[in-house]
This record gives structure tokens, sequence and C-alpha cells, in this order.
């Protein structure tokens, strides 16, 4: 089991283009068509793995690795998910200090910016529709909206630190629910 969840993701972080959120989604596929987690609980994994510091997709590797096999199997998930990404970055950096004032290079960046926020926005829906077991249509998912819009209102317009965010969007879903 060790060597599967190194494995896995080993595999995860390898395909993890556009940060944790983006990669949120590739998570949840996996971990639960292999039956080590249903989605109710991917989603608590990864509630907990947002209010941790340190990348989300790095936090839920951590504690679905804890989950399967306790403390050891959340350091070989860590290593698996984290490695690829230290490789490519000692790897890029070495490259790109060469070829960072290129006009090529500076424009693919632009041109990859606008694929990352896609990823994102499409983990926030899948995560918020996905394992939720009531109506899109419901009292239960307007609560949702409701919590997610006053989060983005909070954290944007009136710069609440994203720490106090989530301890009023628990608190929010404990009345709510």
């Amino acid at each position: 089991m060790l060597w599967e969840l190194f494995i896995l993701f080993l595999k995860i972080g390898s395909l993890s283009f556009g940060g944790g959120y983006a990669v949120i989604t590739l998570i949840q596929r996996e971990v639960t068509e292999k039956g080590w987690i249903k989605p109710e609980q991917f989603q608590d994994i990864v509630a907990l793995a947002g209010m941790a510091p340190g990348s989300i997709a790095t936090n839920t590797a951590t504690l679905i690795g804890y989950s399967q096999m306790g403390i050891l199997g959340g350091i070989i998930s860590t290593i698996g998910i984290i490695l690829p990404s230290l490789v490519i970055v000692i790897l890029f950096a070495a490259f790109f200090l060469r070829v960072q004032s290129n006009h090529w290079v500076r424009s693919s960046f632009y041109g990859l910016r606008p694929i990352i926020t896609g990823l994102i926005i499409y983990a926030a829906i899948h995560f918020g529709i996905g394992g939720h077991k009531e109506p899109l249509f419901s009292w239960s998912t307007f609560g949702m909206l409701v919590i997610c819009v006053s989060s983005l209102i909070a954290v944007t317009k009136y710069k609440i630190h994203p720490f106090a965010v989530i301890l009023l969007s628990a608190v929010g879903g404990i009345v709510i629910y």
C-alpha cells in the first residue's frame, strides 16, 4: 500500500500543472476510483487541507496517505507529490535564467494564465457540486452559494484575513446545516 500511495502521488505530482486547486479533481478521481476514500470523505479532507498552511494538493495528499497508512503513509504521499515539482523547478530554474528575456518565453506565460484560471474554476465547480446529495436547486445548495459568495466578498472587498473567513464560513455551515 505504501508503494501504491507513493506511485499514485508521484504520478499526480507529475501532472499537477496549475497548482493545488487545479489538481484536486484529479486526486479525487484517483482515490475514489481506487475505493480509498468516499466522495464525502474527500470533501472533508480538502476542507481540512485548505485550512492548513501550504499547498492544498500537498496537504490533501498527506491527509489521504495518513488516512490509509498512518504517519508513514502521510510522509510517503507527501514525498510522492512534491518530488516531481522539486526536480522540475530545479531544472526549470537553471534553464529559465538563460532564456527569461526571450519574447517567446514571456509570451507563453501570458498564454498559460487563462488556462490555469479555467482549471481552478472547474475544480471549484466540481468540488462545490460533486458529492453533494441534494438536488442542484435546493436550500442546501443555496446555503453553499451564500457562504461562497460571502467569503469571496469578505476576502476581496473587505480584505478580511482568509483564516477568519474560514472560521466564519464554518460557523455559517453550522447555522445553515
